[in-house]
């Protein structure tokens, strides 16, 4: 089994869009939506849903009104101002910390699960999507980025796939971390702008420290190619590949607005550019 992770340094860039086009070109695979902040690869592939189980986070604090003794000590603890008058715990600003908990002299604090989001199976034309929800202000995310990507190899080794297809998060935190253990090959989609080359150069260097394969696809690299021409210098004192190439296309605009994958609605340079990253991927992960 191969896992190939798609990252950005940044939101905006593409990536998801080029996982869209993937999850149509592989087959004998499981897709998997870690972006858990913001999971938006379902638009593309219209799922059904199959189920749906709870993801729970840090425990929240509880105060037993009855145990209390109303010595205001967790009042004082508490740094982010979670517990209010009367000791009634504000569950949005209780970071889970446990302070008041190992503090309380009687016991009253109790630490309770804490519903953060859920995790979903769905179906699609092409093939089982695992992906999740974060609920509302909540964090953790690099835990339900775990779940989610533990749910997708336990379901491609059920269902005997040879690729897992992870649309991950943007930027180089702990949910981009959380993608990066076992991945066999991470492609980082960089746009052509003044700050591309920092962002991309910031996902390489944590590609690079978690010991991670990487390779990089320019999107939109016709709008600015002296920019698309500085990525390729960069990517070659990381020593890594460019593999692909997207033009700047208008029906990518109208293929997500009817929300479907590039590949179905494009034709041209666009659908070559496209055919041509899926190629050398392949290669490079060594599939049939």
């Amino acid at each position: 089994m191969r896992e190939l992770v798609v990252l950005s340094g940044k939101g905006g860039t593409g990536k998801t869009t080029v996982c869209g086009n993937l999850a149509v070109l592989a087959s004998n695979k499981v897709m998997a939506d870690c972006d858990v902040d913001a999971a938006n690869l379902y638009l593309l592939l219209d799922p059904v849903l199959k189920s749906s189980s709870p993801f729970y986070g840090l425990k929240k604090a509880s105060i037993n009104r009855e145990k209390c003794m109303g010595c205001n000590l967790c009042l004082h603890l508490c740094r982010y101002d979670a517990i209010r008058p009367g000791f009634v715990v504000d569950p949005v600003l209780c970071e889970g910390c446990a302070i008041c908990y190992h503090a309380c002299p009687c016991g009253a604090v109790e630490m309770i699960e804490h519903l953060a989001g859920h995790l979903f199976l769905s179906d699609t034309r092409y093939g089982y999507l695992v992906h999740a929800r974060l609920g509302i202000a909540e964090d953790n995310s690099g835990k339900l980025v775990a779940a989610v990507r533990k749910e997708a190899r336990r379901l491609a080794e059920e269902e005997k796939k040879e690729l897992i297809i992870t649309d991950g998060p943007p930027g180089i935190g702990c949910p981009a971390i959380s993608c990066l253990s076992g991945a066999d090959l991470v492609l980082v989609v960089a746009e052509p702008t003044f700050s591309g080359s920092h962002d991309l150069e910031r996902v390489l260097e944590l590609a690079k420290h978690f010991g991670c394969r990487a390779a990089v696809c320019i999107n939109k690299w016709d709008l600015e190619p002296e920019n698309s021409h500085a990525l390729e210098s960069l990517c070659s004192r990381h020593s890594v590949p460019v593999v692909g190439y997207l033009p700047y296309d208008e029906s990518v605009m109208e293929a997500v607005k009817s929300g479907r994958p590039v590949i179905q609605e494009c034709s041209g340079s666009m659908k070559k550019g496209i055919l041509a990253l899926w190629g050398k991927l392949k290669t490079l992960l060594e599939l049939r």
